[in-house]
């Protein structure tokens, strides 16, 4: 299990917030933590560990007034480690080309691929052809709905008709080099993870993921390697002493690099 970091940025801040609270209208979001650093801070710090693999999260609509403000701060955070993230939100076939030109290792998609609540493989196409399998991410982030998973898009406001499960992903996975899974339930929370959506990550395990929402403590990551059988990766963020939380990141790195030996 390795430890994926993150910069989640919102207007044009970076910051931890409650995934559930998001909303478009008046660009509201209840907060965790709103950091005084800028994008590219933590873009430099998480390079000088020698973490890769994690990801930067646009959490403004390109219609929002926030948005290019969001968008500088993703690409500084781009420009100052460049080849070590991922970067996603908003990201579509006309514009992901340009966020790997400038840095990013790859793209991570969820709405523009459940477009109108449903898997548009015509979007998956173009992904293909403009990006390559090989450095685009789905993103495949959920919420619980009458007991089953359905992933959510549009900054997990909307419900789309696709269950998270092992269809899903094995039909996903053809398209992809590894999936990004935010529960976003509990998203923001710190009060544990989501143990259904970890098992069914663990089980599966055909290709590289990423799990965010809920680890609070460290008997979480803990249990995510178990429920994840060793074959799931982690983010942390509002719970991470970075970001004003109880868990030290400096910790974290030495349990996460431990599962690695």
């Amino acid at each position: 299990m390795r430890f994926r970091p993150c910069i989640d940025i919102h207007n044009g801040k970076v910051k931890q917030i409650v995934g559930g609270s998001l909303r478009d209208e008046g660009d509201r979001a209840r907060e965790n933590f709103v950091s005084s650093q800028d994008a590219a801070f933590y873009a430099k710090l998480y390079k000088k560990d020698g973490l890769e693999g994690g990801h930067i999260i646009l959490l403004n609509p390109a219609s929002s007034p926030y948005y290019q403000e969001t968008r500088r701060q993703a690409l500084c955070a781009l420009g100052a480690a460049p080849g070590s993230f991922q970067v996603g939100g908003g990201i579509n076939g006309e514009n992901a080309g340009d966020f790997l030109e400038a840095g990013a290792s790859h793209v991570i998609v969820t709405s523009y691929v459940f477009s109108d609540g449903r898997i548009k493989y015509e979007h998956l196409e173009t992904l293909r052809k403009k990006v390559g399998k090989e450095r685009l991410v789905l993103d495949l982030s959920c919420r619980e709905r009458d007991g089953k998973f359905y992933i959510v898009t549009d900054r997990w406001q909307k419900f789309t008709e696709v269950l998270l499960n092992f269809k899903t992903m094995d039909q996903l996975s053809g398209w992809c080099s590894e999936f990004l899974v935010h529960a976003a339930d509990v998203e923001g929370q710190s009060r544990g993870v989501q143990h259904r959506v970890a098992s069914l990550l663990g089980e599966w395990g055909k290709l590289p993921v990423t799990y965010a929402g809920g680890v609070g403590s460290y008997e979480d990551l803990a249990l995510l390697r178990k429920l994840g059988r060793g074959r799931v990766d982690v983010t942390v963020g509002s719970a991470l002493d970075l970001f004003g939380g109880p868990l030290s990141y400096k910790k974290i790195l030495k349990l996460c690099k431990n599962d690695e030996k």
